[in-house]
């Protein structure tokens, strides 16, 4: 996500940074005994956060006197059309219905589309929209509600209740415009997220889907990494950065007096140490308001009000991380009103994972320079989830390498298992920072008396390799890796001390998404690759994405048992890399993905007529194999809007799906976009049942 760096920082952790000679020391070990612990006083916190912005001041300052670099100071109307009348009541349900994939059963992800089976709600531009979508031949608009900032996803829960997680642009106290005008109001769509600063969580009633109610409006500080519901909770990780004074400078300014400042170290070194001193004053005299601005909510009669942060509810940690703010904010959708409970960590956020009762955060090792022996490490902190109102800390650990994305992850009868790809830096007489070498492995951690210890591995797996995708299914694991061939390797949990590679397929190209849809079968979807030919070289023209059906039966000889390849060199799915847009309806063995591609040869100098975006569906048969059934197609909708410019916040292109079925055996699947919904009986999917349209951003 874009993000305006100018009035946030980064942070190195205390102790790596330069000597008071200048001379920079070697950058820290990874921390096997890792400790979290909290702040006691808001004294000490401030403390701890300026002590560590004058060490990491002066370390950039002393790293350019020896010819270094600055690190980053980073921070960041509708219409429809055919279809009856939408109203505020609830049709009879499908007798069955897809909902948003998810990696944990019980355990709900945001998305920009959510639905129950009659209704359809969907994110497009600023507005929250509201579908009746049951009976498929019914679907209209019911509703469109503005939401304060750019919308980036939502939940839905059984009472009704929507929660549209926003980013805005929050002014906050000392931001470095303070005393002019703001780059952009609180409620300018054209800013998007280029100035976001916070979060802004909208709880909106739904009971009567064409009279949408807001009951809660909190505003957090950061941008909301990633979420998770589970029954009333929403858990949502946030990532923020604490904010430099606007008068802190990073380098000297242009001395007239000497015109080649930087040709002459003694004098930059003088006038660099003399920009230190500088420096720390402005910095000590920071307050921790300054540095962590409140959060802030909406009360009954329209003003809002700050919230106060608890310091105690802060945590450091002793890992050398690139430090920021990793926030667990928790609101109980029982007392949507009531402040929001956070607790935050004094580190960089990476993946998260969250089950029933846990919630796990990773954040990886930092090391400042790159030098030969380093390898890359994650360190893993728990989080006890079971309270509705607050997430309470457990443990942490660590393990060798780094994670691809949450399915790198999982837990199982307490045991937390986890896929890594190890990076590790060797020497090379070609590169003075070395080259690097891969490796990947399996873990299983367990806690223990606010430890999380690695308590089995597996063997290196497939050196020379990085994981695309990784899945695990109660006692068994799925690793795929990369390089020329896609090998995909079983793994045997059943003892979590001693996980063990039982078997390994090689077949062409890769998968980066695993899904099981029985307890011996996986579904994938991938990118094919020809093998290299006899000068190494691999053919990209016979490029394509892949779908596959794995039978893993036979644990030690995993078979690829159904293939099917998908568009041209040029084709691509969202699906690929969000799992959301993978949409598998088990009761019907139906597989539905969004799919573009562009066929230039075709249509002439026609780009809309050579563009191709549609849903496409397949029937997945464990004995036939796969064979597409049909696509949705929306190319009136984009080709209707004739721009060929989309913007980062509104793009027509086919990207979620709904697939719902009636008692008579009919099933209906609906195509989603930023330009509206389309739905058709899956039996003849060229021809449309009825059509809403979105009306575009920034109209």
């Amino acid at each position: 996500m874009r993000r305006d760096y100018s009035k946030l920082a980064v942070f190195v952790v205390a102790g790596a940074v330069a000597s008071g000679c200048g001379k920079m020391v070697e950058p820290p070990a990874i921390q096997n005994r890792l400790q979290m612990e909290s702040f006691q006083s808001c004294e000490d916190l401030e403390q701890y956060i300026e002590n560590t912005a004058v060490e990491d001041m002066r370390f950039q300052l002393d790293a350019m006197k020896e010819g270094g670099w600055l690190f980053s100071r980073g921070g960041f109307d509708a219409q429809s059309s055919p279809g009856g009348a939408a109203n505020g009541e609830k049709a009879a349900a499908p007798s069955a219905y897809t909902k948003t994939n998810t990696q944990v059963q019980g355990v709900d992800e945001a998305d920009f589309v959510k639905n129950d089976g009659t209704r359809i709600f969907v994110l497009s531009g600023q507005k929250l929209y509201a579908a009746k979508s049951w009976p498929a031949t019914d679907l209209a608009l019911a509703s469109a509600l503005t939401i304060e900032g750019y919308p980036q996803s939502m939940y839905l829960d059984e009472q009704s209740r929507v929660v549209v997680l926003s980013s805005i642009y929050s002014k906050y106290p000392d931001d470095q415009n303070a005393g002019g005008e703001s780059p952009c109001a609180a409620d300018a769509w054209g800013c998007g997220y280029s100035y976001a600063n916070s979060t802004k969580v909208t709880v909106v009633d739904m009971t009567t889907l064409a009279a949408p109610k807001v009951i809660a409006e909190h505003y957090l500080p950061g941008s909301a990494n990633q979420s998770r519901r589970i029954g009333s909770s929403v858990r949502v990780v946030l990532s923020d950065y604490f904010r430099w004074p606007a008068t802190v400078r990073f380098y000297p300014d242009y001395d007239g007096q000497n015109p080649d400042l930087w040709n002459d170290q003694a004098v930059l070194g003088r006038k660099l140490d003399e920009l230190k001193i500088k420096n720390e004053q402005i910095i000590r005299a920071r307050t921790l308001t300054q540095w962590l601005p409140k959060a802030r909510r909406r009360v009954g009669n329209g003003a809002v009000v700050d919230v106060a942060y608890a310091c105690t509810d802060f945590y450091k940690t002793n890992a050398p991380v690139r430090l920021g703010l990793m926030t667990i904010a928790t609101l109980n959708l029982d007392h949507p009103e009531a402040d929001i409970a956070r607790t935050s960590l004094v580190a960089e956020p990476g993946q998260i994972f969250a089950s029933a009762t846990s919630l796990y955060l990773a954040s990886q090792h930092w090391w400042w320079w790159p030098s030969p022996g380093q390898r890359d490490f994650t360190y893993i902190h728990k989080f006890d989830i079971t309270d509705p109102d607050r997430a309470i800390y457990v443990a942490s650990g660590g393990v060798d390498g780094h994670f691809l994305n949450q399915f790198s992850m999982d837990e199982y009868k307490g045991y937390f298992r986890v896929a890594t790809t190890i990076a590790t830096r060797v020497f090379d007489t070609e590169n003075r920072w070395g080259r690097t070498e891969t490796t990947n492995r399996v873990h299983v951690l367990n806690e223990s008396k606010g430890a999380l210890q690695v308590i089995g591995q597996t063997e290196e797996l497939a050196k020379g390799e990085r994981i695309t995708s990784a899945r695990f299914v109660e006692e068994k694991g799925f690793v795929v890796t990369y390089r020329q061939t896609d090998p995909l390797y079983t793994i045997d949990l059943s003892n979590p001390a001693d996980p063990r590679t039982i078997g390994e397929l090689k077949v062409p190209g890769f998968s980066t998404y695993i899904h099981p849809i029985d307890a011996n079968h996986l579904l994938t979807i991938g990118v094919y690759l020809p093998d290299p030919g006899p000068n190494g070289q691999t053919d990209w023209q016979k490029r394509s994405m892949k779908l596959t059906v794995f039978d893993v039966t036979d644990f030690k000889n995993p078979k690829e048992q159904h293939t099917a390849l998908v568009g041209t060199a040029n084709g691509w799915s969202e699906a690929a890399w969000e799992h959301k847009a993978f949409n598998y309806f088990p009761e019907k063995k139906l597989l539905a993905i969004p799919f573009s591609d562009y066929l230039p040869n075709q249509n002439g100098d026609n780009y809309w007529g050579s563009f191709v975006s549609e849903l496409r569906v397949f029937d997945i048969d464990l004995e036939k194999g796969i064979k597409q059934r049909g696509a949705v197609s929306l190319k009136d909708i984009y080709q209707h809007e004739n721009d060929y410019s989309w913007q980062w916040y509104w793009s027509p292109w086919v990207r979620r799906s709904v697939m719902a079925s009636d008692d008579q055996g009919n099933d209906f699947v609906y195509a989603i976009s930023d330009g509206g919904i389309r739905v058709a009986n899956a039996k003849n999917m060229a021809q449309p049942l009825a059509t809403v349209r979105f009306q575009k951003a920034g109209r």
